[in-house]
């Protein structure tokens, strides 16, 4: 959604520029949230209808956003008993689910001092461990209720008031717009989550994708986990699914971030991991490179001729191998013209120098890691040594689950 550009939100000077673009920044769901429930307490506690709020974010701005909304409940002597705001969330130029949505903030008078905080309609509820909030609260994170509590607590103050506040945040649309998030994955039923930690929503943020990595992770192992199998995206899901021998019980995808996504599973406490990859991904990772995005690192062609000739192939083949456009062409020249013997001694090299790369990432002895290569057209290519330890050892976590589970 794209903000009206007459109003000023304090986010004019904030943004990336990527692909030699310029890339307007946005505010989060949980500056919405804060946003509204400010709106809707002095609402509450007698000011007039606001057309805009002005909070302050954990990143140091003051922005101020506009109120679309309000809706009025009095008592019979026309004094407001609760009061609710919204605040449409703008995520500026990133890719967003929930950019554009309407957050809704409910606030009323209750009893004792505290600011109570919660999740109405269209906001998730957490049902597994791991997550920010504990098993049972409304899906909105530590941050977004602190700058709720920071914003509802100024205004209380402001007016004098010194009794309690209940704040249910709400999103129309949360339930129908959860389906394209992580939320199901992640235990997250009935909505969206209200996130943030800076409130400031990074275009093509690379941050947002590594927490959402390190949330399923945290969520998995928290689960009972300690074997995790990891694959960059729905190509790797699929065919791990469907190897016979392969449990996938617990599975995320990590998109092109190999590196980071070993360092976190360390960090979470994991005891191993297993990355099923397409070669055209996981090659790269045959030379050392832990980003296996197209804008970061290329060097397939090259990386495919450095095993050929590791391997024996001869020369005047490996120089067709570098000026093949994709992985697969180069597979189906090297199967054609050096034979089935040359073709998998060649695919045992990679997933030795790709074995080499993920336990230097690791360094860890007691962290197992291992990877198994395939394609689309020729199937499974190879694996790594430590790839049957782990497939037993995840099937031992499994049936260790099912059993806590039937109990």
């Amino acid at each position: 959604m794209q903000s009206d550009p007459a109003r000023k939100t304090g986010l004019e000077d904030s943004f990336v520029i990527h692909n030699h673009q310029k890339l307007r920044c946005g505010y989060t769901t949980g500056t919405a949230a804060a946003a509204a429930s400010k709106a809707a307490v002095e609402v509450l506690l007698g000011s007039e209808i606001p057309d805009e709020v002005e909070i302050q974010i954990p990143a140091g701005k003051n922005l101020c956003l506009a109120v679309e909304d309000t809706d009025i409940r009095r008592d019979r002597a026309g004094k407001p008993v609760a009061v609710t705001c919204s605040v449409r969330k703008d995520g500026g130029d990133d890719v967003d689910a929930t950019d554009g949505l309407l957050i809704e903030a409910t606030v009323s008078g209750c009893s004792g001092t505290e600011i109570v905080i919660d999740g109405g309609k269209g906001v998730g509820r957490v049902t597994r461990p791991g997550l920010d909030q504990p098993v049972g609260n409304a899906a909105i994170n530590h941050v977004p209720r602190e700058m709720i509590r920071k914003a509802v607590g100024e205004s209380c103050k402001a007016h004098g008031y010194g009794g309690g506040i209940s704040v249910v945040i709400s999103v129309p649309e949360g339930e129908k717009i959860a389906e394209k998030t992580f939320n199901p994955k992640l235990g997250i039923v009935g909505g969206i989550s209200i996130l943030g930690t800076s409130g400031i929503v990074w275009p093509m943020s690379i941050k947002a994708l590594l927490d959402t990595t390190r949330t399923e992770l945290n969520a998995r192992h928290a689960g009972g986990a300690d074997y995790i199998v990891v694959a960059p995206g729905n190509y790797g899901e699929r065919f791990a699914k469907e190897m016979p021998d392969l449990n996938t019980d617990e599975m995320i995808t990590f998109s092109n971030f190999v590196g980071e996504t070993i360092d976190m599973a360390i960090d979470c406490g994991y005891k191993g991991m297993l990355i099923v990859s397409h070669i055209g991904k996981i090659i790269k990772v045959s030379g050392g490179i832990m980003n296996t995005h197209s804008h970061e690192a290329d060097c397939r062609a090259e990386l495919m001729c450095t095993a050929a000739l590791r391997a024996g192939i001869d020369a005047d083949l490996c120089r067709e191998l570098l000026d093949t456009n994709t992985t697969e062409e180069a597979l189906d020249l090297l199967r054609q013209n050096a034979g089935e013997d040359a073709f998998r001694k060649v695919m045992d090299v990679l997933a030795a120098r790709i074995d080499y790369y993920l336990r230097m990432r690791a360094r860890n002895q007691d962290f197992l890691i291992g990877a198994i290569i395939f394609s689309n057209c020729h199937g499974l290519l190879a694996a790594t040594e430590t790839t049957d330890l782990l497939k037993e050892r995840l099937a031992v976590q499994s049936k260790r689950a099912g059993s806590n589970y039937d109990q």
